[in-house]
């Protein structure tokens, strides 16, 4: 029997009350073999995350040839296999032994991180209205839970949306690369990208007027996209940008193009426009 609290030996007798358990906590359930090398690759592993992570989760052992009727009710058909339990159901499993790195991020993935409640509160004065409280909550978690940048990523937004472009531009700037690279980062460098385009620029209707006179005039149709953008007219900002790249595409260092793949950013990347539009630009790219 193990003597931490975080780890359990699992038998028919108790198993019902491990279940239980993961109302509360995820459960963690390793089947193994004393004659398995894998497994006593695995144990030490899994046994260590669970005194590291000190309760976040419980780790079940079920030793399969003590316990065959559980190995057989869960279908294990080799050893080590390991299932996750969240409120009574199996939610994840692997079968073998993994490095601890990817055992971590398999427990990470399902493991309520110490921020989240403050980041669901922040998110929740945000789409309030209270902006003030919800960046108050985000700085604090910031202060107080560094390590976890989705706090950081989340005040960048917050500032861009409401005008505090410098200092959302230095929070993205100091993201480590692996955040800064995700679809939420990028999408927010090209909201701050035509931020910047159409700060000093025309309003939207003297900017059609200008076009109007002068079709050639590139700078007044990027800046046009860029503001139609900004007012949640994607479609009329990716019609600007491609007429932009038919006309003109050395213009701004290929401006036309590099901003249709911006706004695709801030689309997710996917969806019915952005396939429409992404044909579009290659056809007019050859």
């Amino acid at each position: 029997m193990s003597n931490s609290a975080h780890i359990i030996e699992v038998t028919a007798e108790n198993f019902a009350a491990v279940v239980d358990r993961s109302m509360q906590v995820p459960v963690l359930v390793d089947f193994w073999a004393a004659w398995c090398q894998p497994c006593k690759a695995l144990l030490p592993i899994v046994e260590k995350l669970a005194a590291e992570y000190q309760g976040r989760f419980l780790l079940a052992k079920v030793n399969i040839d003590e316990q065959q009727a559980l190995a057989n009710q869960f279908g294990v058909r080799s050893v080590p296999t390991v299932k996750l339990i969240r409120d009574g159901r199996i939610v994840d499993e692997f079968s073998g032994a993994l490095p601890e790195s990817q055992v971590r991020a398999f427990l990470d993935k399902h493991m309520e991180q110490p921020a989240d409640k403050y980041l669901a509160a922040a998110e929740q004065a945000w789409q309030s209205g209270d902006t003030v409280q919800a960046e108050a909550i985000l700085r604090q978690v910031m202060r107080e839970i560094p390590e976890d940048r989705r706090a950081q990523l989340m005040l960048a937004e917050l500032l861009a949306i409401g005008g505090n472009t410098d200092e959302a531009s230095q929070l993205l700037a100091s993201l480590p690369a692996d955040v800064a690279l995700s679809p939420q980062a990028e999408a927010l460098r090209a909201r701050l990208s035509f931020t910047a385009a159409a700060t000093g620029a025309p309003d939207i209707d003297t900017l059609q007027q200008m076009l109007t006179a002068n079709p050639q005039d590139s700078q007044a149709r990027y800046q046009l996209a860029a503001r139609l953008v900004l007012a949640g007219d994607p479609e009329g900002a990716l019609e600007q940008l491609l007429e932009l790249l038919r006309r003109d595409r050395s213009w701004g260092d290929d401006a036309g193009r590099k901003g249709m793949l911006q706004i695709f950013d801030l689309l997710g990347g996917q969806g019915d426009l952005v396939n429409r539009y992404r044909r579009l630009m290659f056809t007019a790219m050859h």
